[in-house]
């Protein structure tokens, strides 16, 4: 055996030594093998641990014993059979004799402290599968050990062992989140339980008296050492030893009786705890009794005077003032122990007050009372300048207000006086919290800090929010008082701390949501009788007068808050008019000062790149949302004030992943994304002088002739070769701002109303032109190509039919080179022209849709290979109905049978028919049953006295009664058509306003052919065909449907 372990501990030394390259593998393997192996192992593991040399010293070296202890952790571990008789006394005289070896007379693993953590895990282990049968004294050995004698004082290394293993013992047996983190097993779960009751009632008044006069005499000797300077090592020691007491008893008195936890011994010792010198005892003390308060009794009664026996809230009201005064006389100077040390006590508070406000449904009264004394430390501990600290009550807070919100709703009377008097307290506490730390820096502090507070300013938030169902008026009063106060100070000239300046527009920022009973619009700012909607634009809105809510924008515009020399001040600013532009409608003076703000180096040309940024959308917005309020005759003077902000520069990132495409990384610019509002917004100003046609169209050519000729040298940089990927990013960026310019104009209108002014034509052709031949040139690049995609959709909305002889070479050029993704994408961007230009867009149909079709078709016969390849798959055939169906809805449908693709009608239509016998596709059917619902309803028109109707297909009846209607009837009747599927019932529907349709359109000869050709071909009795025949032709669509699923139901069950 000596070899054997002496293989085991050479083994674990050479697996412990990567540079031993050779053997290594082969080391770790061989000491899993014994690891996994304990069930015999065992036997080497425990004299590796115990074994000593001569000199009293241990004979194998810690990472060997360490090692061990796993080899035995395994054995015992999932074991719940008790061990033979043999193996246990081997082991547990091994045991007992390191005990006392090492603890009772030695030192305690002095040099290898974590084999002391490990040592108490394994002999917990041990513990839990030999206490109820095998040994009962366990705890009583262990006693003696700690005291030989009456007379003797407390073994130290044997009492930090004793707390260690009680501490474990709880872990094991009541830790409920030790239990989740692990797989449930019965058999543990039935072990741990026994033992729980056994230690109950054999052991727990024994240990908790043990765990009690430790702490006690630790305590005494505390404070006679404490008066010694000399004896520091003796006073850590005794501290540990408190320490570790207090952690104990809070481990176990959630799972033993209360009445050993709580006594008139512990109450006191406790509280003088809760208030030591040594922080780690005081935050021990204040988990421990934490736990006390949140022990579940079954009675109310019995809970209540547990608490009251505590009498808690005096005690933390105490402590909490004066934490909070040695807080206010640190200052600056901070001290994260004792700050934490309030934490935990606005932890134990929290829990207190979670108890009692349970109590008040069952003893409402004395549980009430109890509670109101509560609420002021609940407000100091909440008025924390630690955020910690402060949100340890949000969850007693949280079910006050609930508690009050519930009785609200209840009474309508007067809110009590004293409810009322402390939500106003608690208002004034949450606006206070609201602020930044004046000491911080919101342009320098990390993302995370940031998030953080805007985090505690949402949850103080949600409390405003239930105050505001309680008393809408109280918190709308005092957010008024609040901003008005501050803005008026400001322009009063009082000095104002920046928070404090940030705060107060907040609150005008957020007033829009805390006002339920405001109107919305301009009636939300101004108190003006109803106006109709064509008449709004041209009402003087300014004699009337102002809400509370107008009352506050007007200051704050007024007030020059906007010139705040903080950054975040201004950032608010901006936020807040940006956000209200219908404030700006009733009052149109303050639109100039605004726009003023925006554009100078408080806004636009802010040094700050963050500000800049973020200003290019709120510019935007506030000239989009307000732009017939904008005076027209400053538009070119803002245009010429923001030239300089309209350069175009290019940011090559560096690649994180070797992999990845630089050139589409590049153009995913988030500071051109954002510059890219700001050429919408130019175009928008320019498109506001449209009643001066020429001014307007040297505007507009003042902003794309400058990025048309940087197109034209981009282009020839880009066509010259080499490396350099600059040109190309330069060209989508243009392409990108070229069409974000038209974008800021409005839609060309489906019919031109009279005297319409259109927007500068010539200009949008011109602006086309270039794009064109720069995607000629340059269409092998897919940013090129999405661009332009992207460009022309805004320039073909804006300039309509004039530009649409572009389209073909358009769409010849972006098909030339593409990947699938792009399919989808390029049909989508169809589809949008569709929708715009409808009828315009015929002869483009009707070039494209031939090849389109024939790729489609070849796309979707290929073999799917993947995951990706079937997602592909799936949205190119989406996308493709989907274009399908709006060349239909917009009666394009002449595309289809025109001279130039007759011949591909045929194969159209079966392939469609197909897809809608596909089942497992369920919305792709869905679709193309829609498709064939409406060609029924185009090209199946009856001819009236041997004329066809005038997009009526001679033939097509055919179509429909040989393939539209036995598919029809198919679908439903496939083993694979899942009624309970909740896409099949659409499909289902789909199908039964096909057959409408086809009886709606082809009228009595569609009825007589279902009853006396389709359905008696198909068996039906005379009588059900006559019945469904009727029903079909008679109901209306949404009552068929409901009989057809349930038609189709019962034929599937009988």
């Amino acid at each position: 055996m000596e070899r054997e372990i002496d293989q085991v501990v050479q083994a674990i030394s050479i697996a412990s030594d990567p540079n031993q390259v050779a053997l290594h593998q082969q080391a770790l393997a061989y000491v899993s093998t014994v690891q996994q192996n304990a069930s015999t192992t065992w036997r080497l593991a425990l004299p590796i641990f115990v074994d000593s040399n001569n000199e009293g010293s241990r004979k194998h070296p810690p990472q060997a014993r360490f090692f061990a202890l796993r080899v035995l952790d395994e054995f015992f571990d999932n074991r719940f059979e008790p061990l033979d008789d043999e193996t246990f006394r081997t082991i547990q005289q091994a045991l007992v004799s390191y005990i006392q070896s090492e603890y009772v007379l030695g030192s305690a693993e002095a040099d290898a402290a974590f084999l002391r953590n490990k040592f108490s895990h394994t002999l917990t282990l041990f513990f839990l599968c030999t206490y109820i049968d095998q040994w009962p004294s366990f705890f009583s050995d262990l006693f003696t050990l700690i005291r030989p004698t009456d007379t003797a004082i407390f073994n130290r290394h044997i009492s930090l062992l004793f707390f260690h293993i009680v501490l474990e013992i709880s872990g094991e047996v009541a830790d409920q989140m030790i239990k989740s983190a692990r797989p449930y097993d019965a058999d543990r779960h039935a072990r741990d339980g026994r033992v729980r009751d056994a230690v109950r009632e054999r052991d727990a008044a024994r240990i908790n008296e043990a765990v009690l006069t430790l702490v006690a005499e630790g305590s005494e000797r505390m404070v006679s050492l404490r008066k010694h300077e000399d004896s520091s090592r003796e006073l850590d020691g005794a501290i540990e030893v408190v320490d570790w007491g207090i952690r104990t008893f809070g481990s176990y008195v959630g799972w033993i009786d209360i009445n050993l936890t709580v006594t008139p011994t512990t109450v006191p010792l406790l509280f003088n705890l809760l208030a030591d010198p040594s922080l780690p005892i005081r935050l021990a003390t204040s988990v421990a009794l934490l736990r006390i308060v949140a022990k579940g009794l079954k009675e109310p009664g019995d809970k209540l005077n547990l608490l009251k026996v505590l009498s808690l809230g005096d005690v933390l009201n105490a402590l909490e003032a004066k934490t909070r005064t040695q807080q206010i006389e640190r200052g600056s100077d901070t001290d994260e122990g004792e700050e934490s040390y309030r934490e935990a006590l606005g932890k134990l508070f929290n829990v207190l007050g979670l108890e009692m406000a349970k109590l008040t449904d069952s003893i409402s009264a004395e549980a009430s009372t109890y509670m109101t004394q509560l609420l002021p430390v609940m407000l100091r501990f909440l008025a924390d300048p630690y955020d910690d600290t402060c949100s340890t009550v949000f969850p007693m807070l949280q079910v006050i207000l609930s508690g009050y919100k519930r009785t609200r709703k209840i009474s309508s009377g007067p809110i009590d006086e004293t409810k009322r008097s402390f939500l106003s307290s608690l208002l004034q506490v949450l606006l206070t919290k609201m602020k930044w730390d004046p000491d911080a820096d919101p342009d320098d502090v990390d993302e995370d800090d940031n998030a953080e507070f805007e985090k505690m300013r949402k949850e103080l938030r949600t409390f405003m929010d239930s105050i505001l169902s309680i008393d809408q008026d109280l918190v709308t009063g005092a957010v008024r008082t609040l901003a008005l106060n501050t803005i008026s100070a400001y322009r009063n000239g009082v000095p104002l701390k920046w928070h404090d300046a940030e705060l107060g527009i907040y609150l005008v920022f957020i007033f829009g949501e805390i006002n339920k009973t405001g109107g919305k619009g301009r009636a939300a700012f101004c108190q003006a009788p109803a106006v109709d909607k064509e008449k709004r634009k041209v009402t003087d809105y300014s004699e009337y007068p102002l809400t509370t809510h107008g009352e506050m924008l007007y200051a704050l515009v007024q007030s020059g808050i906007s010139s705040y020399p903080h950054r975040t001040v201004s950032l608010q600013y901006f936020e807040t008019v940006a956000r209200y532009t219908d404030f700006f409608k009733i009052r149109k003076e303050c639109i100039i000062p605004t726009l003023e703000a925006m554009v100078d180096a408080r806004g636009l040309h802010n040094e700050s790149s963050a500000i800049r940024l973020r200003l290019y959308y709120l510019f935007h917005r506030f000239i989009k949302e307000g732009r017939n309020d904008v005076p027209s005759n400053i538009s070119a003077s803002i245009i010429d004030n923001i030239r300089d902000l309209l350069v175009i520069e290019v940011e090559i990132p560096e690649l994180e992943d070797s992999d990845a495409d630089l050139l589409a990384e590049s153009v995913k610019s988030s500071s051109f994304d954002s510059q890219l509002y700001l050429y919408e917004t130019a175009g928008i100003l320019c498109s506001l002088v449209f009643k001066a046609p020429e001014q307007q169209s040297a505007l507009l050519l003042s902003l794309v002739k400058p990025l048309m000729d940087e197109l034209s040298v981009n282009l020839q940089a880009s066509t010259q070769g080499g490396q350099d990927i600059t040109p190309i990013i330069k060209v989508h960026h243009i392409i990108m701002a070229l069409g974000n310019i038209s974008k800021g104009f409005p839609d060309y209108p489906p019919t031109l109303p009279e005297g319409y002014i259109l927007p500068p034509l010539e200009v949008f052709a011109q602006v086309a032109q270039a794009i064109l031949v720069c995607l000629e040139a340059m269409n092998v690049f897919k940013v090129v190509r999405d661009a332009t995609r992207f460009a022309f959709a805004r320039i073909l909305a804006t300039a309509g039919p004039s530009v649409t002889h572009f389209i073909p070479p358009l769409m010849s050029n972006l098909l030339a080179h593409f990947e699938p993704s792009e399919l989808v994408d390029f049909m989508n961007f169809i589809g949008l022209l569709i929708h715009k230009l409808q009828r315009d867009m015929f002869d483009v149909l009707d070039q494209l849709i031939g090849p389109l079709s024939t790729h489609i078709t070849a796309l979707l016969s290929q073999p799917i290979s993947g995951t990706d390849d079937q997602r592909a798959h799936i949205d190119t055939k989406k996308a493709y109905l989907a274009l399908l169906n709006n060349i239909m809805a917009t009666k394009l449908h002449g595309i289809f049978t025109s001279e130039r693709n007759s011949g591909g009608f045929e194969t159209l239509i079966e392939s469609m028919q197909r897809l809608a016998e596909d089942v497992t596709d369920p919305p792709s059917q869905k679709v193309a049953f829609t498709f064939l619902n409406r060609c029924v309803s185009t090209w199946g028109q009856p001819s009236n006295d041997g004329q066809t109707a005038q997009d009526g297909l001679p033939g097509f009846e055919r179509f429909i009664y040989e393939q539209l209607v036995p598919t029809a009837f198919r679908v439903p009747s496939l083993p694979e058509f899942n009624l309970k599927d909740g896409q099949m019932m659409v499909v289902l529907h789909e199908i039964a306003n096909l057959l409408q349709t086809i009886v709606q359109t082809r009228g009595a000869e569609a009825y007589n052919y279902f009853i006396s050709v389709f359905l008696p071909s198909q068996n039906w009795p005379q009588v059900t065909a006559l019945d469904f025949t009727t029903k079909l032709r008679d109901m209306d669509g949404k009552t068929f449907r409901k009989y057809f699923t349930d038609f189709v139901r019962s034929s599937g069950s009988s």
